[in-house]
């Protein structure tokens, strides 16, 4: 359960190992109809099925005052290794949306489509069809390998494709192997033999892990946010392996100083043919190395920082058989999308769209998932989910083109170029109403917000100046606030701790500058720092990095 016999064993991992191997009693909760919701234990064994149980917090309280149990509804993720989706796919996701999803779908930030507002009689149809067009859910979420993330751009070059073929051969191999998800969800017949899971084990990982693959000179996937990062490296215009990064992670929780995020570190470079291997050996060495008694210091940087790094290349380089060769030279200069008309090197066309929050939905202003559905029936390419919450619609002949602008036009979908630069690089995570851990609005407060710091900005005439902004309505980092110009995390209702000065690249993690502040305090102290930087930056210093090179310390940021 722990390799420290003097610390007792989290009450999850419990859960994980009664459960056999992630069924525990999750068939008899779907048939229970006296509740909306599930048995505590299989609530926490859902997520490795790829599934959350959540209620709209929006009515908890009138539902407390009327006596009646919550309103329990389930959040679906979708893994999609690499971010890429077929039409076919589309349509059969687009229609699950609007029979039990609200009429919405939603793109996240680690290339996944969610489904939001799934009732519990609901569940096994939804997922069921989505097996049916060769997605799924299973290992979406929970303590075991997540959706495998790369640049989803593979028509671009022929270094992308291999790099986007290398994102599902992991994600194949690291797919737990029991045959729980296939005899819950799809009616798979129950074998005599029993489940075995070579690589992770009955009770799978101490916490989730996270996997990315980036392709110099874009950093869009955050590469060192990831447990375990790939930086593709070009030698002669093919992929000659990728350099390893490990350590990543955004999660915190407010007060706890043992908890911290974290930036990957480089730790060498690797063959096209030792990825995979590589890959299996760091999950290995989490899955026996991992707290298993501290949930919230749980992931493989505090296993990492508690033993060191040394140790884990060490302990990597004895399983791998040999040393990891030195690291490759690379730059990362950007990692926000480039919208619009791209030709690519085969000669056809991607199309990215800006997805504000990356919700796909009709509105009275723009009717966004009728237009999607629209193009999907007549595509002959894919779509493409970026890191960024945005879609490209890739694979585009020229003679497709005039039609798709029409159907664009007529559903009236956000023309990137009348956005601004700063709305375009906003993140947000879902936050309130739906999700648990939510202290305060993230995706619902971003049009507010951003037009009110775009009021900023046009003030001090810096409208064209590249600024990042990430919003969180809690500290676990779902929208990677932690390495954005400006980061806005969740404390309370309408307040917000204020992290400023990340670097264009993402290398670097912001800072602390404001705890527990409202909306006038954060566009104060806001307007008095893009005023200092017309007056105070040197040439070609970005916002971010004008933000780390002022501030003390303590970031006593004077307010003018």
């Amino acid at each position: 359960m722990t390799d420290d016999p003097s610390q007792k064993a989290s009450p999850v991992e419990g859960i994980k190992l009664r459960s056999n191997y992630l069924r525990g009693t999750l068939i008899e909760s779907l048939a229970d109809p006296t509740t909306g919701s599930l048995a505590e234990d299989d609530a926490q064994l859902s997520k490795l099925h790829g599934f959350y149980q959540q209620d709209d917090r929006d009515i908890r309280l009138e539902r407390q005052r009327q006596k009646l149990e919550p309103a329990y509804s389930y959040l679906i993720r979708v893994r999609v290794p690499g971010g890429i989706a077929s039409p076919r796919q589309w349509l059969a996701l687009d229609t699950l949306a609007r029979k039990y999803g609200g009429s919405a779908l939603r793109l996240t930030s680690r290339q996944a489509f969610q489904f939001h507002g799934v009732t519990k009689r609901h569940l096994k149809t939804t997922i069921a069809a989505i097996n049916d067009c060769l997605l799924d859910t299973f290992a979406a979420c929970g303590d075991v390998n997540r959706n495998v993330m790369c640049t989803p751009l593979a028509n671009r070059s022929v270094v992308h494709k291999e790099a986007y073929a290398v994102s599902k051969a992991i994600s194949a191999h690291l797919t737990p192997q029991t045959r729980a998800y296939s005899e819950i969800w799809l009616d798979g017949k129950k074998q005599k033999t029993p489940d075995q899971e070579p690589i992770y084990g009955a009770s799978y990982l101490p916490r989730k892990f996270k996997i990315g693959i980036a392709i110099p000179p874009s950093n869009d996937v955050d590469i060192y946010s990831q447990d375990l990062g790939f930086i593709a490296i070009e030698n002669n215009g093919a992929l000659a392996g990728f350099n390893v990064t490990v350590g990543g992670g955004m999660g915190v929780t407010h007060n706890e100083a043992e908890t911290y995020p974290r930036v990957a570190d480089v730790i060498g470079f690797c063959t096209v043919d030792e990825v995979v291997n590589v890959a299996e050996q760091v999950v290995r060495i989490q899955k026996e190395f991992g707290n298993r008694s501290n949930r919230k210091h749980a992931r493989l940087k505090y296993t990492i920082d508690d033993r060191g790094l040394d140790w884990f290349k060490d302990t990597l380089n004895e399983r791998l058989g040999y040393v990891l060769a030195a690291p490759h030279k690379f730059e990362f200069t950007m990692r926000g999308d480039q919208f619009g008309w791209i030709r690519n090197a085969d000669g056809q066309w991607d199309l990215t769209l800006f997805i504000p929050e990356g919700r796909i939905r009709n509105t009275d202003q723009q009717n966004t998932l009728d237009g999607l559905r629209d193009i999907a029936q007549k595509h002959t390419g894919d779509f493409r989910l970026s890191a960024n919450q945005n879609l490209i619609v890739s694979g585009i002949d020229d003679s497709a083109r005039d039609g798709i602008e029409d159907i664009l036009k007529k559903s009236g979908v956000t023309d990137a170029q009348n956005v601004s630069p700063l709305r375009k690089q906003i993140l947000a995570c879902v936050a309130l109403p739906t999700c648990g851990l939510a202290m305060a609005e993230a995706e619902r407060y971003v049009p507010a917000l951003s037009e009110k710091v775009d009021g900023l900005l046009q003030k001090h005439e810096l409208s064209s100046e590249p600024l990042s902004l990430r919003i969180t309505g809690c500290p676990n980092g779902c929208a990677r606030p932690y390495l954005a110009d400006i980061g806005l995390v969740g404390k309370a209702p309408g307040r917000y701790n204020l992290y400023l000065g990340g670097t264009r690249n993402g290398e670097k993690l912001n800072q602390l500058a404001r705890e527990n502040v409202d909306e006038a305090e954060i566009l104060a102290v806001l307007d008095s720092l893009f005023g200092r930087f017309v007056e105070q930056s040197s040439a070609g210093e970005s916002i971010g990095d004008f933000f780390a090179r002022i501030f003390s310390s303590e970031f006593d940021i004077e307010v003018a």
